[in-house]
């Protein structure tokens, strides 16, 4: 690993070329948390839980276990590594109403760090779980 790239706790603004990466659900209820800063804020569109919208990208994470939200993750840090003219801010996805754990989710982001994907932007939580 070369360098720890943090995103912030609390993401109130966004640089032009910075995305906001959250939890939601398959149905796009963005109706509380994260996924209500995401909707209300920078643009991710009501009924859609999958993907880039504005300057959002949802990761499913209420639909099932750890293993229904993996595919989903594998897929988003593709996506990324295909778009490095964008950074990817993730905030601790599915450890607030979809009740998982950090050590439970930040283990799935673990080749972010693997693979370096520069523009890839972890909470400082999954750096710790990561890292141990």
């Amino acid at each position: 690993m070369n360098t720890k790239r943090i995103s912030s706790n609390s993401i109130s603004h966004l640089a032009p070329n910075e995305i906001f990466v959250f939890g939601s659900n398959l149905q796009g209820f963005h109706g509380g948390g994260a996924a209500r800063t995401a909707h209300r804020k920078f643009g991710a569109v009501w009924g859609q839980g999958v993907g880039l919208h504005g300057q959002t990208y949802a990761i499913p994470t209420m639909q099932g276990g750890i293993e229904t939200i993996k595919p989903y993750i594998d897929e988003f840090l593709a996506f990324a590594k295909a778009h490095l003219e964008l950074n990817f801010l993730v905030t601790e996805i599915g450890c607030g109403i979809a009740g998982f754990t950090v050590e439970e989710i930040a283990p799935l982001f673990s080749s972010a760090i693997d693979e370096d994907i520069e523009n890839v932007y972890l909470p400082e939580s999954f750096y710790v779980e990561l890292l141990k």
